[in-house]
């Protein structure tokens, strides 16, 4: 069940049941030669999609601009400022409270957002614990929030590995590439590698990202990836999604 695809009263009528709701968040950046722009938004909206559809969890819009101002010397990149990012997952949670939802998970795809994440889950804790008068170091707000990295999910590093035992690298995975495949086979794109396994190393800044890994690869071949890798590897993940939310939205 997709939020923006329901009525109000569909979603008054969820809210009578459940008060959790998934949100996938990722980015808008490089991913290599062969990897869309939108995977790291796109790996956790195809898992949360499915998870909603097997299990009947309410998943709103997809949160798809993150932290990516190290991939910005790459064409077609977008990014937030943290205090950017902070603010409009703030709003977007302050939003789901006031109808009633008390539980947001978040599941992300990009590495790169966690500090920001666990930064906006403060201010969310913090704007709440004074708004309702509670005092400082309150500990029983009615929002709960949770993150989840989807490549962290029961199961699915072990399904990445057995695919992709060389190769799967740091950055512009097969594992990532896959999954956007198989949520979009029309996109495939057929690109050489060269070198076929790229190069490992630091990240600096975004010109100087550019300059060691000059087209976006980090320690990694996704000229592997594969539709059929990518089924397997979001059926592991879809499994995990359902069973960690139920726990986390009946907690």
């Amino acid at each position: 069940m997709q939020l923006h695809l329901s009525t109000w009263p569909e979603v008054e009528a969820y809210l009578a049941k459940s008060r959790a709701i998934l949100i996938p968040i990722g980015s808008t950046e490089q991913h290599g030669p062969n990897g869309l722009l939108g995977t790291d938004a796109l790996c956790p909206e195809i898992i949360g999609k499915r998870a909603g559809d097997e299990a009947g969890i309410l998943v709103g819009p997809t949160f798809n601009v993150g932290q990516a101002q190290h991939h910005m010397a790459f064409t077609g990149t977008i990014t937030y400022r943290p205090s950017t990012m902070i603010a409009a997952m703030l709003d977007w949670a302050q939003s789901l409270t006031h109808h009633g939802f008390e539980r947001i998970y978040w599941l992300n795809g990009h590495g790169g957002n966690i500090q920001t994440i666990t930064a906006a889950f403060s201010e969310m804790y913090h704007g709440i614990t004074f708004s309702k008068g509670e005092g400082a170091g309150a500990n029983h707000q009615p929002l709960r929030c949770m993150l989840r990295n989807w490549w962290e999910l029961a199961g699915v590093n072990d399904v990445c590995r057995q695919l992709f035992p060389v190769g799967e690298g740091h950055h512009a995975t097969p594992s990532e590439v896959s999954v956007t495949y198989y949520g979009y086979p029309e996109a495939q794109k057929k690109v050489e590698m060269h070198p076929k396994i790229a190069p490992l190393g630091p990240i600096y800044d975004a010109a100087d990202y550019r300059r060691r890994f000059p087209d976006g690869r980090i320690g990694s071949d996704p000229s592997q990836a594969s539709v059929e890798a990518g089924e397997k590897i979001v059926k592991a993940a879809v499994k995990a999604v359902i069973s960690e939310f139920r726990h986390f939205a009946e907690s």
